[in-house]
């Protein structure tokens, strides 16, 4: 009969020697959280893609279509220059590769200690690390929140006021045509909209593995 048992058991043991015999690294492939995974989709996918394909698409050319006085080429561009101090698709690019650092230095530090989801979760220390990402990624997203709002603002108005005084040596004014400039207000409230809701994932998430690290505490004192 004890043979018999044996034969039937799903081998635990087997399981967790394949497991171990994974590269370092490969066990944390996806965030210990299920909200931390659901981040990292919508982050690496819906998120990427809007930004590259659309992106690119309402922001490739504007600076060809950006028009102020047609036959003064120089004026239009140093007009654009001001409209855009930074191109929109080159801060949104920098604000995407800042946020993934939390996160990519702590599977960095995972991959070097082979640590696995199981072990965020029971070791303290782990669990902290991982909040702290966490907690940096989300500040990071207000930060560029803030910042987006301050240099984009909030809608794209079909012309723009240049002031040119420095080109012409003295107070000069003129209207710029912006254009497409509600396709651009449609995409930068998108814009928004997907950081207030990698903002709330993020805070989801903490409280996410919060939880599930007192539930592990509440079942080892019991």
């Amino acid at each position: 009969m004890l043979r018999a048992d044996v034969r039937q058991d799903p081998h635990p043991m087997t399981e967790r020697r394949e497991m171990n015999s994974m590269p370092p690294g490969l066990r944390l492939l996806r965030p210990p959280t299920v909200i931390g995974q659901f981040n990292t989709l919508f982050f690496g996918s819906v998120r990427m893609f809007f930004l590259g394909v659309l992106g690119f698409a309402v922001y490739g050319n504007e600076a060809l279509h950006f028009s102020c006085v047609p036959d003064k080429r120089e004026l239009n561009l140093y007009c654009y220059n001001q409209f855009r101090p930074i191109t929109p698709q080159v801060f949104w690019a920098l604000q995407l590769v800042t946020v993934l650092v939390p996160g990519a230095v702590f599977h960095l530090y995972a991959a070097c200690k082979n640590i696995d989801q199981e072990e965020i979760l029971q070791q303290p220390t782990y669990t902290v690390f991982y909040i702290i990402s966490v907690l940096l990624q989300t500040i990071l997203e207000v930060i560029a929140f803030w910042l987006q709002s301050h240099i984009f603002g909030f809608q794209v108005h079909p012309l723009y006021m240049c002031d040119a005084s420095a080109l012409e040596k003295k107070f000069y004014v003129i209207k710029c045509m912006v254009p497409e400039h509600f396709e651009k207000t449609i995409f930068l409230s998108a814009m928004y909209a997907f950081t207030i809701i990698t903002i709330l994932l993020c805070v989801a998430e903490i409280f996410e593995i919060l939880s599930r690290r007192l539930a592990f505490v509440s079942q080892s004192v019991a």
